[in-house]
C-alpha cells in the first residue's frame, strides 16, 4: 500500500486536491445545497466540511482506512453510519437485520458498482461481472456463469483436476519437511499457491505457465507463478481501496496516491502471462469451426471460448474473456488461503481445538486413505473451525461497494442515488452485541446444525457474497476451502516452532486483514508415506 512518508508529502497532496477541488465546487455548487438540505435524513456520521466531506480525515487514515471507519462506528455506538466522500455518501453497515435489509428487501436497487481507475482497469472497461456497474454486460457475464461455468455438470466434470492438485498439495509440504531444517513450513506460501494452482487448472488447464517442471507433482511455485499469484494480491489490495480520485474523479490522471502506476503494472502482470493462452484458445476455435469440428470443454477457458450467439457467432468478446478469466482468479485465491491459516494459527494456539479437528478426520476419513470431496458432508467440526476463522479473521475489511441506483431507505433513513453501501466483514463478524467474547476462537458456536455450511443465511459474517451480487461460485468455494484444510490437518500434525511459546495473531495494518507476518509451523507427517507418494 502506499502511505505519506512524511509530512511534506502528506501537505503537498493537500495543496494539489485543494487547488482541484476549488475549481471542482465552483462547477458543483449545487452539491453542497443537496447535501444540507438531506443532512437530517442521512445516517448518523461524523462532522463533514464543505465539499470535500470526510476525504481529509480519510487521507489521514491511510493505509488503514477501515480502523478509522470502524473506531466511528464504536465511538458513535451505531449500526449504520454515513461519511461524505467529495460528493459520495459512503454508508457502513455492521448490524445483521440491517445487512440483510441492503441484501434482500432493497437488493434491486442496490444492485450497481461505482466506477473507479482499478476498476475499470482491472475489468477490461466494466467486461466482467464482480466490478461491474449494473447493465446489459454486467446481466449477460452473470449469466454465463450462473449457466455455463459455475454449473454442478462443470463442477463434477473438472472434479478429477481439483483432485489432482489436492493430492499435490500434500506430496509438496511432505517434500517440504523433509527438506526443511526443523521440518518448518511457511503455511501462506503453501495456501496461497495451492489456491493459485487450483484456480490456473480450473480456468487454464494448466499449473505452470512455462513447461511442467520436472517431478512437477512434488515441486512448488516457479518464479512465474509466484508472479502471477503476487500480482493477483495486489489487485484485491488495490480495487476499492478508498483512493482519493474514486471520489473526485478529476484527480485521475495526477495519480497523487500511485494507484494507477499499480494497477496498470499488475494488469500488465496478468496480461502478460493470460492473453497467449486466451489467443491460443481463439485460433484453436476458429481451426476446429473451419473443419467443421466441435470439442467438449477441457476448463472455464474452453467454455468462455466456445459459446456462440444466436447467429453461431462467438458470444463473447476477447475482453469479456480476459475480464472473466481475471475475476475468477482473483475471486478464488483469497479467502480460502486466508481462512486457512488464521483458523491454523488459532488452533496452534489451542491444541484442544486441534484436536478435535483432527479427532473428526480420524472418525470419518480414517488413517488409511485421504479425505475426499465427499467426505465434506460430515466434517463439521472441521467446517465450523472455518467459519469461525472466516467470521473473525476476513480478508477483507468490506463487501464490494453497493451502489443505489435510486433514492432509497435503510434501517429508516435516507440513501441518496449513487451512494455506496458497503457492509462489514469485520463489523458484523466481531459485533458484541451478536456474539459473545467475539474475538476469541470458538468453533463451537457453529455446531447447530447437522450439516454445517461455509456460508451464513443471517449475514452474522460474511464468509461468501448474498443477493443479486452475490457470490455464484460458493461450491467450488467451500471444495476448495475444506478441501485445502482437511488434507493439511489430516495428512501432518501442526506444531509452533521451537522456541516460540505462543503464535502471534497481530493482523496487517496494511489494508487488508491478512496476519502481519506470514505463518511459520512445523509439520510432522501422520500418514502411512505411501500416502505421500507422487499420485
Amino acid at each position: 500500500m502506499y502511505g505519506f512518508s512524511n509530512l511534506t508529502t502528506f501537505a503537498t497532496l493537500v495543496i494539489t486536491m485543494a487547488t482541484v477541488l476549488v475549481f471542482f465546487a465552483l462547477k458543483n455548487r449545487k452539491v453542497l445545497l443537496s447535501v444540507k438540505s438531506e443532512q437530517h435524513q442521512l445516517p448518523p456520521g461524523p462532522p463533514t466540511l464543505p465539499f470535500i466531506g470526510n476525504i481529509h480525515q480519510m487521507m489521514w487514515n491511510k493505509p488503514a482506512v477501515f480502523q478509522w471507519i470502524h473506531r466511528l462506528l464504536q465511538e458513535m455506538d451505531t449500526d449504520i453510519m454515513c461519511l461524505r466522500l467529495g460528493a459520495i455518501h459512503v454508508v457502513a453497515v455492521i448490524c445483521p437485520e440491517i445487512a440483510c435489509e441492503v441484501l434482500r428487501k432493497k437488493d434491486e436497487v442496490l444492485a450497481s458498482r461505482p466506477a473507479t481507475f482499478a476498476s475499470g482497469s482491472f475489468s477490461f472497461g466494466y467486461k466482467g461481472t464482480i466490478v461491474t456497474p449494473h447493465g446489459v454486460q454486467w446481466k449477460k457475464m452473470r449469466r454465463v456463469l450462473t449457466s455455463e461455468i459455475l454449473t454442478a455438470s462443470m463442477e463434477q466434470k473438472l472434479h478429477h483436476l481439483r483432485q489432482e492438485e489436492c493430492d499435490h498439495l500434500v506430496t509438496y509440504i511432505n517434500n517440504t519437511c523433509m527438506s526443511c531444517p526443523n521440518s518448518l513450513v511457511d503455511v501462506r506460501h503453501v495456501a496461497q499457491h495451492f489456491c493459485g494452482n487450483m484456480i490456473r487448472r480450473l480456468v487454464l488447464g494448466k499449473r505452470y505457465f512455462g513447461s511442467e517442471l520436472p517431478g512437477s507433482s512434488a515441486s512448488g511455485p516457479g518464479h512465474d507463478e509466484m508472479a502471477h499469484v503476487a500480482a493477483l494480491f495486489t489487485l484485491l489490495n488495490y480495487l476499492y481501496n478508498f483512493c482519493v480520485s474514486d471520489y473526485f474523479p478529476a484527480l485521475v490522471g495526477l495519480d497523487l496516491e500511485g494507484h494507477e502506476k499499480v494497477s496498470n503494472d499488475v494488469m500488465g502482470i496478468l496480461n502478460r502471462f493470460h492473453d497467449p493462452i486466451i489467443e491460443k484458445r481463439i485460433i484453436e476455435r476458429s481451426n476446429l469451426r473451419n473443419g467443421g469440428e466441435s470439442k467438449e470443454a477441457r476448463d472455464f477457458l474452453d467454455v468462455l471460448v466456445y459459446l456462440d450467439d444466436a447467429d453461431g457467432q462467438p458470444l463473447l468478446s476477447v475482453d469479456d474473456i480476459r475480464a472473466q478469466i481475471v475475476e475468477m482468479m482473483y475471486a478464488t485465491i483469497d479467502n480460502p488461503s486466508n481462512a486457512v491459516e488464521w483458523a491454523l494459527a488459532e488452533m496452534v494456539n489451542k491444541p484442544e481445538v486441534m484436536k478435535k479437528a483432527t479427532d473428526e478426520i480420524n472418525a470419518v476419513v480414517g488413517k488409511d486413505k485421504l479425505v475426499q470431496e465427499s467426505d465434506i458432508p460430515r466434517l463439521n467440526y472441521l467446517k465450523s473451525c472455518i467459519r469461525e476463522a472466516f467470521r473473525i479473521h476476513p480478508y477483507h475489511a468490506f463487501n464490494p461497494p453497493h451502489v443505489a441506483m435510486v433514492d432509497t431507505t435503510i434501517a429508516g433513513y435516507t440513501i441518496p442515488k449513487d451512494s455506496h453501501v458497503i457492509l462489514s466483514r469485520m463489523g458484523l463478524g466481531r459485533n458484541p452485541k451478536i456474539w459473545n467474547e467475539p474475538l476469541d476462537f470458538q468453533p463451537e458456536r457453529h455446531l447447530n446444525t447437522a450439516n454445517v455450511l461455509l456460508s451464513e443465511p443471517g449475514l452474522r459474517f460474511i464468509s461468501f457474497s448474498s443477493g443479486r451480487r452475490g457470490c455464484p461460485g460458493i461450491s467450488l468455494g467451500t471444495s476448495v476451502t475444506v478441501m485445502l484444510f482437511a488434507r493439511m490437518l489430516q495428512g501432518f500434525t501442526w506444531t509452533k516452532p521451537p522456541g516460540v511459546d505462543r503464535i502471534s495473531l497481530q493482523e496487517s495494518n496494511t489494508g487488508a486483514l491478512a496476519l502481519a507476518e506470514p505463518l511459520i509451523l512445523q509439520a510432522k507427517p501422520r500418514l502411512a508415506a505411501h500416502l505421500y507418494e507422487k499420485i
